[in-house]
């Protein structure tokens, strides 16, 4: 389906046009990148994440939403803390650590 979707749009007349407005939206893409490059005075956004200290818990496994409001978080991603190192969940980057209570 996609693809006769694109054969389409390649032989229609109004190509050159969606390839403009393709070309117009990466410009976009690329000014809203350079302004965060631009500004060194403030932190992006992998920087503020890692500012975050690990999160301790429990047990091996945690279940990482992003935020607990499921509008701004993001697909639950369940994490393994088996290793020494603070595990990193792949959508927000927020780290978590098992916290070892010895008794």
């Amino acid at each position: 389906m996609a693809s006769s979707l694109f054969k389409a749009l390649v032989r229609s007349s109004n190509f050159s046009l969606t390839t403009r407005s393709l070309s117009l939206v990466s410009d976009q893409i690329s000014n809203h990148t350079a302004k965060w490059m631009q500004d060194t005075s403030k932190k992006s956004p992998m920087e503020l994440i890692n500012e975050v200290p690990p999160i301790k818990v429990q047990g091996r496994i945690v279940a990482c939403e992003g935020d607990s409001n499921p509008a701004l978080g993001h697909p639950i991603e369940f994490i393994c803390l088996d290793l020494a190192e603070p595990a990193v969940c792949k959508y927000c980057g927020l780290r978590f650590v098992q916290d070892h209570h010895h008794h």
